[in-house]
């Protein structure tokens, strides 16, 4: 299968200090240089994806765009399910591993809850959905359901996919992008504020 127009196999040569941290590597690496532009603005992709029937051009480039879903993720688990705490509550090495982990799986669970409130409406994406939102009404049904026959788990977890159905996000701007850039640094000097100072 041919690469597509905008990408190239490109060869890399390890830098002596990654030589160093990785004693292993080879003397050439191969990797996928992929191009793109979005309203005349020109974004290259590097990957180890070079097999380009397995790694589509296009499904590369839709993934890049919305790789600052991942950092969405974080904020979600650090603010919504840890409630912004700036610290974990365990001392332990094995408890906080515990803690870490005990997030994960609840992140988890909303989060395939939220999979199969769209799964089976065409061109839906779980990720338009407000976490947030779905975290609670998730939670709501752990504590209620407890109470509940079993025989009627399938028929309450219906209705709590309908629920998260209806908690959507606001439509995103088409084809946004979020360059990576350098924070500016603050001006170690103070600001002038009024006209005498300026003399």
């Amino acid at each position: 299968h041919q690469l597509h127009e905008h990408d190239a196999i490109i060869t890399l040569n390890p830098t002596p200090q990654a030589r160093k941290t990785f004693p292993d590597l080879p003397d050439t690496l191969e990797a996928r240089l992929t191009t793109y532009a979005v309203d005349g603005k020109v974004y290259r992709v590097l990957s180890s994806m070079t097999a380009p029937l397995r790694y589509p051009y296009d499904d590369i480039v839709d993934v890049y765009a919305q790789r600052w879903e991942i950092e969405l993720g974080f904020r979600e688990m650090k603010q919504g399910l840890h409630q912004a705490k700036p610290t974990l509550r365990s001392k332990k090495p094995d408890m906080v591993r515990q803690e870490l982990w005990g997030l994960l799986l609840a992140y988890n669970l909303v989060r395939i809850a939220m999979l199969d409130a769209v799964k089976d409406i065409p061109d839906a994406s779980p990720t338009r959905l407000s976490f947030s939102l779905c975290m609670r009404q998730v939670v709501t049904f752990f504590i209620t359901v407890t109470i509940r026959s079993a025989s009627k788990l399938p028929e309450h977890y219906a209705y709590l996919l309908d629920t998260l159905r209806m908690l959507k996000l606001p439509d995103k701007r088409p084809d946004r992008v979020y360059p990576r850039v350098v924070r500016r640094k603050p001006n170690k000097y103070p600001t002038k504020k009024n006209a005498s100072q300026l003399n």
